[in-house]
């Protein structure tokens, strides 16, 4: 019953299809707020995979974000909140360790001299480097622009005369509850959501 109720919700995604407009391909990178079955935030992805789950009846839309993805015949409405149709137990463990993932806690910040900066112009670095001992874990990883890497270079913090902004941590449900209202700010569809 609940695959009908999911298959009708997304039937209603499409419109006829609209005029082109520049730039729907940079919609499709857009964050969704993912909801377990329950309403309870758990994560956010791109817009396309939010997209691919609705359409394979795995979520429904709960809130769509004003664009659109165009065919030749039909335009779907892009959501910006979905929400599972199943409930998901989630584990309490951390997240996998990635450069992605290193990025997003650290929110793009150089964690030596707090620059902000796309994810391109930072690197990762080890705090104690690996030549030294320190080891690939989160919390020896951090985001470093690049002069601040080249200034540390192989040597701790001390040594360079550097310090961190914070200690690193693990990727905790915390940390991602707090990622995930600092994205929400940007989206009045989202506040309801993770903010009660």
């Amino acid at each position: 019953m609940e695959h009908d109720a999911g298959s009708r919700h997304a039937a209603g995604l499409f419109t006829p299809a609209a005029p082109h407009r520049a730039g729907d391909g940079h919609a499709l990178l857009a964050p969704v707020l993912v909801l377990n079955a329950s309403y309870e935030p758990i994560n956010v992805c791109a817009a396309r995979r939010a997209l691919v789950l609705v359409l394979k009846g795995v979520a429904m839309t709960e809130e769509e974000n004003g664009h659109f993805l165009h065919s030749a015949r039909v335009a779907m409405r892009l959501p910006s909140v979905i929400r599972l149709l199943e409930y998901r137990r989630i584990p309490h463990q951390s997240r996998a360790l990635s450069r992605k993932n290193i990025l997003l806690r650290d929110r793009n910040t150089c964690q030596y001299c707090g620059t902000v900066l796309p994810s391109g112009e930072l690197t990762l670095d080890h705090v104690i480097p690996r030549s030294r001992g320190g080891s690939s874990t989160w919390e020896n990883l951090v985001a470093c622009c690049h002069p601040c890497n080249r200034r540390k270079g192989n040597q701790f913090p001390t040594e360079a005369g550097m310090k961190l902004m914070r200690e690193p941590r693990a990727f905790n449900l915390h940390t991602s509850r707090h990622i995930m209202r600092l994205m929400g700010r940007s989206d009045d569809k989202w506040r309801k959501y993770l903010f009660y």
